[in-house]
């Protein structure tokens, strides 16, 4: 390793917090940046590493002689362009990391699986034995921190997602399961696994956890992929040269508490875990049903987009032994979205296998994490489960969770309903149908260019509703909101949208401007749109249609659970037979995503609530 003062970029992250203390108590002046204050920064600052926050300033570069990023970092980031420029070697995470590994008497865990769970297993253990143990481990346990200097073996987590896997020259190397992931970074399976190949030929000695025999051990751990890593936690302690006698003195207190975010229980009848690749998921799930009595409800929040499609087909199975599955946005990391990978690709293939008699799992989408969880929170009942799944930001849940806290009580007024999606999910919102002058239908306000639209006159006056270039603005003198008028010019219209909050009571009246074609004539021009729609679901973006849009982009051929693209129009979702609110939810993403992606037009929602 250099010398020198060596500066992080992205320094709070758990990877790189654990190589900073390292390289510090290596006897590097090691500093760092964030954008935000994580509890993390507080402990490198205790250990004497100078710690910037707030943002990527080029000035924290003063003196440095070597920079480490994180991946989460853009490559046009001033702090980095910066580096370049002054000519400061700038590495990666992972390729510091190895360098600094294979200058050690250093155990690199490594594989698709358990690599944070088995690496704690190991480290607790041989320190249980008496050996000095360091550590960089991807994860806090209890009061274990991420990272430890000690003067006996390094024990570290080899992480492959950006192939600096193929650089570790470890003494010895704990391979667990493997199976393709990170399709980002390796476009091929077979990329993928030569990685593994490389680090098995420049390692010491190669421990192969999936070959290991669990016979003869009681380990004090719950699934079968945790007994596992505990095998290979003593399998390097046995070749170690400790007896099998003393291993099993102190095995129970070594594996007694898994890392953080592994089958964490943070509430009654409330779970975490970190897993997010299909494999991992599906453990989980499994643990989790063996304790619930009643009904087993997962959150899921899908981790990047590229993993998401490269590994569709196989999220489904994943959910087995679930009752109610909930979908939140994906957790983009640091990906641009991908045709393909979003949440709503995911919900159409768990759909989709469900029809098929795949599966007998209820799946739902949420709009955001924090609806999915309000939503376990008020239907759950006594012996339910719930458990949260996922790398992403769906840990921002644990607070809402410890708090009993969900989302705020709203009251939402409609007319007939025929401009509101309703999500299926229990939510806060109720919904209050105003029996008001304005409750009428709209069709009793005679606007001759509106003739035929379905709706209330409340619900045209708070979405501007229009047809054939026109607007209900255009003859509004005032509303009626709440008890108080408003004149037209505080209403806020735009197109196809208002600023009115409440209940919408009443409405006055101007002239109807002559057109020079009757109500008649407009209704024979008019699009006999099919039952169980909502009209055009998008807005017209400026100088274009969008349901020319959708068609151009393909999206007459989208179809989820129950709901469909009418083929008579692009622009209109149909309701079929068994559609559900989820249905409508991801179809309309799938639609606006077709367009971003092949047109890169970015669609507005029409109807309210998506």
């Amino acid at each position: 390793m250099s010398k020198g003062k060596v500066h992080f970029i992205g320094i709070g992250g758990v990877g790189m917090a654990a190589l900073a203390l390292l390289l510090k108590k290596s006897g590097r002046e090691v500093s760092g940046c964030d954008l935000g204050n994580a509890p993390r920064l507080e402990w490198l600052r205790r250990e004497g590493v100078e710690v910037f926050v707030g943002g990527h300033d080029p000035s924290h570069l003063e003196g440095v002689d070597e920079v480490v990023v994180t991946p989460a970092v853009r490559p046009d980031e001033p702090e980095l362009a910066a580096a370049a420029a002054k000519g400061i070697p700038v590495r990666s995470r992972g390729e510091t990391l190895a360098r600094y590994v294979s200058s050690r008497d250093a155990i690199a865990v490594c594989g698709s699986h358990g690599k944070t769970t088995t690496a704690t297993f190991i480290a607790k253990l041989l320190s249980a034995l008496g050996e000095d143990v360091a550590w960089a481990i991807g994860g806090e346990t209890g009061a274990m921190p991420v990272a430890r200097q000690g003067a006996g073996p390094l024990v570290v987590e080899a992480d492959e997602s950006d192939g600096t896997l193929a650089l570790y020259r470890a003494k010895t190397l704990v391979v667990n399961r493997c199976e393709y992931d990170h399709p980002d970074f390796f476009r091929t399976e077979e990329e993928y696994f030569r990685c593994y190949e490389t680090a098995k030929r420049n390692a010491g000695e190669v421990i192969d956890a999936e070959t290991l025999s669990l016979e003869g051990w009681d380990f004090p751990v719950r699934g079968e992929h945790n007994r596992r890593n505990a095998r290979a936690a003593v399998e390097v302690a046995l070749r170690r040269g400790h007896a099998k006698a003393a291993i099993l003195q102190v095995m129970r207190e070594a594996f007694r508490e898994l890392p953080d975010r592994r089958f964490q229980k943070i509430a009654d009848a409330v779970y975490t875990d970190y897993a997010h690749h299909p494999t991992e998921m599906k453990c989980a799930v499994s643990m989790a049903r063996e304790i619930c009595s009643g009904r087993l409800r997962v959150l899921f929040q899908p981790h990047r987009y590229s993993r998401t499609r490269a590994l569709l087909k196989d999220f489904p199975a994943a959910f087995k032994g679930a009752d109610e599955v909930v979908l939140c946005p994906t957790y983009a990391a640091f990906e641009e979205p991908v045709e393909g990978g979003d949440v709503a690709d995911l919900y159409r293939e768990c759909r989709e296998n469900a029809a098929s008699g795949g599966s007998s799992v209820r799946f739902f989408l949420a709009r955001s994490c924090e609806e999915a969880w309000t939503h376990a929170a008020l239907s759950r009942r006594e012996g339910d489960l719930t458990l949260l799944l996922g790398a992403g930001d769906i840990i921002k849940l644990l607070p809402w969770v410890r708090e009993n806290r969900v989302l705020p009580e709203r009251r939402i007024w409609i007319g007939a309903g025929t401009n509101t999606w309703k999500s299926d999910l229990m939510t806060n919102e109720e919904y209050v149908k105003s029996e008001s002058p304005a409750g009428r239908p709209g069709s009793t306000l005679a606007v001759p260019w509106m003739a035929g639209i379905p709706g209330t006159i409340g619900g045209w006056v708070k979405m501007n509703a229009g047809a054939f270039g026109h607007s209900i603005s255009e003859v509004i003198e005032a509303v009626k909101v709440d008890g108080k008028w408003l004149e037209r010019e505080e209403c806020g219209f735009g197109y196809r949208t208002s600023r009115i909050e409440g209940e919408i009571q009443d409405v006055r009246l101007l002239p109807c401007a002559p057109s020079g074609m009757s109500e008649g004539d407009y209704l024979a021009r008019r699009r006999r749109f099919p039952a169980g729609t909502w009209g055009s679901f998008f807005k017209n973006p400026p100088g274009d249609f969008a349901g020319r849009l959708l068609e151009a982009a393909g999206a007459k051929e989208l179809k989820v659970g129950g709901a469909y693209v009418w083929q008579e129009h692009a622009n209109v979702i149909v309701r079929g037979e068994n559609a559900s609110a989820s249905d409508v939810l991801a179809l309309a993403r799938l639609m606006r995503l077709r367009v971003r992606h092949r047109l890169n037009v970015e669609l507005e929602c029409e109807v309210t609530g998506i």
